[in-house]
């Protein structure tokens, strides 16, 4: 679980989950709950002595010394068991956990040993990776945790990510790869234009977790052009597993998140009919294969019900060569007076603004047009842009239908740990303000 997790989000995760043992940091015992079933064992920072933590916590080092063959029976576990529960992001509604089989685990070592390993110019053993990605997520834990360490890469942590920490471990450890997410390439890129380091030991950066830029990936490559830059596409639900990005003489599609892994199928649903849909069509993207989840918790016939294909809920079309685009999430699209607007489209133009930072487009309810699009605009410091200047400049670049029709300045666009922007807390802001300004046209005037 996320350590930044509040202590009512622990609760109802160990609720649900009813595990056996909770492991936990000193830092973070105190959040779980009195009412937890389960013994609580405190995993240090190190292993050296250190002060009683009281007696309610037993201490990992006694679980390590203790003989494990004490009357427990042997256990049986076969490859459909469940290895894991992950809790998805929450982007657009309600974290769920998500139940990962030891085959889907098994798949996606085997995917390392078997096929990333094939990818590199030099021995799988020789590269050095810099893990800044949380272990929670499914994107660092199939990583850092399983994936590269069984392929004998070097992985060297971070306890959290710092840019200053992350240039200087760079350069200490002559770190060759680094998996990253689109904030911390964002980062990356600003350390750079004020004098950092050219990160020259690097040899390819990947991003995935959340969608990236044009605009931030060609200012990337200007910046580090010794870096080979791809993308990847994975869910929790598919144990990260998905598509990888591929740079060949012939073939350089940054904008891409590559083309399909071995083992996993994929089909482009329409929206309306169910068929599928050719190269170059946009709808839903549908996903099999044995990485492809047992179910949620508590709902695990959710792949059963389009037998054993998954709902991703994302938009997305292959090009002409297999390489997969992702538009938006298929929650996310606003209609507009009947048209569909992907927020993506948006935010890619917004953020060639010289004076926008950052940007997350949402939608609000309306009464003539179904939903209106919505931006949350961060400008750079001691920018004085206005609504209207925003608004004026998406409607130069885009369709009458796609204009942003309302402009909200922000300090910081609400993201998950993994850099996905969290559409619902802008959506709750724009409720309240709508439930205010009801309240405050119902109040009696005071005007005589």
């Amino acid at each position: 679980m996320n350590p930044s997790s509040s202590g009512a989000e622990i609760a109802g995760r160990l609720r649900d989950t009813a595990p056996s043992l909770v492991l936990a940091s000193p830092d973070n015992a105190a959040k779980v709950p009195p009412s937890a079933a389960a013994p609580v064992v405190l995993v240090p920072e190190t292993f050296h002595p250190s002060p009683s933590t009281g007696n309610e916590f037993a201490p990992f080092r006694a679980l390590l010394d203790s003989d494990a063959d004490d009357g427990l029976p042997s256990a049986e576990v076969g490859q459909d068991d469940a290895a894991a529960v992950l809790y998805s992001s929450g982007t657009s509604g309600r974290s769920k956990g998500v139940v990962l089989t030891h085959r889907n685990l098994i798949t996606m070592v085997e995917l390392f040993v078997c096929f990333e390993a094939s990818q590199y110019a030099r021995p799988a053993c020789d590269n050095v990776y810099l893990a800044v990605l949380p272990m929670f997520h499914v994107y660092g834990l199939s990583l850092f945790a399983a994936g590269l360490l069984s392929l004998g890469s070097t992985v060297v942590v971070m306890r959290r990510f710092d840019v200053g920490d992350a240039v200087r471990a760079i350069h200490k450890y002559k770190v060759t790869h680094l998996p990253l997410v689109p904030p911390i390439m964002a980062a990356l890129l600003r350390a750079r234009a004020t004098g950092a380091s050219s990160l020259e030991s690097l040899v390819q950066v990947s991003s995935g977790a959340a969608p990236l830029s044009g605009k931030l990936v060609q200012d990337f490559l200007k910046a580090f052009p010794h870096v080979d830059f791809i993308q990847g596409y994975g869910m929790t639900e598919s144990t990260a597993v998905g598509t990888r990005g591929f740079n060949t003489s012939k073939h350089k599609k940054y904008a891409s998140v590559g083309l399909l892994a071995p083992n996993m199928h994929a089909k482009i649903v329409d929206l309306e009919t169910g068929l599928c849909l050719p190269p170059g069509s946009c709808g839903e993207l549908w996903l099999h294969g044995p990485a492809i989840m047992k179910g949620y918790l508590n709902d695990e016939d959710t792949c059963m019900r389009n037998d054993g294909w998954f709902q991703t809920g994302d938009l997305a079309y292959f090009d002409s060569d297999g390489y997969l685009y992702i538009v938006g999430r298929l929650k996310d699209t606003i209609k507009y007076k009947g048209f569909q607007i992907a927020p993506a489209d948006l935010e890619a133009v917004l953020v060639q603004h010289p004076e926008i930072v950052d940007v997350a487009v949402t939608s609000v309810e309306d009464e003539e047009a179904g939903e209106i699009p919505v931006a949350f605009v961060v400008r750079r410091s001691g920018s004085h842009l206005t609504c209207v200047q925003v608004m004026e400049y998406v409607a130069k670049q885009v369709s009458p239908y796609k204009k942003v029709r309302k402009v909200i300045f922000v300090e910081a666009i609400p993201k998950s740990a993994a850099g996905k922007v969290l559409r619902r807390l802008l959506k709750d802001s724009l409720r309240l303000d709508a439930a205010a300004s009801r309240s405050d046209h119902t109040k009696p005037s005071s005007r005589l």
